[in-house]
């Protein structure tokens, strides 16, 4: 084997591995086609015992109350999380998001996770 051909060959099995990995988590990262979810959701924000309205949570965390993403619903429930962990973590707050994927899979994630 040419000596020049082991960095393509070396990327080309991480990329295989990556897309074998991806098919088996939920938050599919690394996978060659990550838009081929629809995640329809509604999220339910509680700040300090006050529910937020929408735009409140447009504000919040950069995402309308109720939306569509063309990812895997992890990627909803990581922004809100992520924006909790970084941004808010000394708020009292309950989130609740019922989702759907591609319009059959109904679901749903809360905040704190218990």
């Amino acid at each position: 084997m040419n000596p020049r051909w082991i960095p393509a060959a070396a990327l080309l099995l991480f990329q295989l591995g990556a897309i074998v990995w991806a098919r088996y988590v939920p938050a599919r990262y690394f996978c060659w086609a990550p838009f081929d979810m629809q995640t329809e959701y509604t999220a339910e924000v509680e700040v300090n015992g006050r529910k937020l309205d929408a735009r409140e949570i447009q504000q919040r965390y950069r995402r309308p109350r109720k939306g569509v993403d063309n990812r895997s619903v992890q990627h909803v429930i990581d922004m809100f999380e992520q924006t909790e962990r970084r941004y808010h973590a000394g708020d009292d707050t309950r989130i609740r998001i019922v989702y759907q994927v591609n319009g059959h899979i109904d679901g749903e994630w809360r905040w704190p996770e218990k």
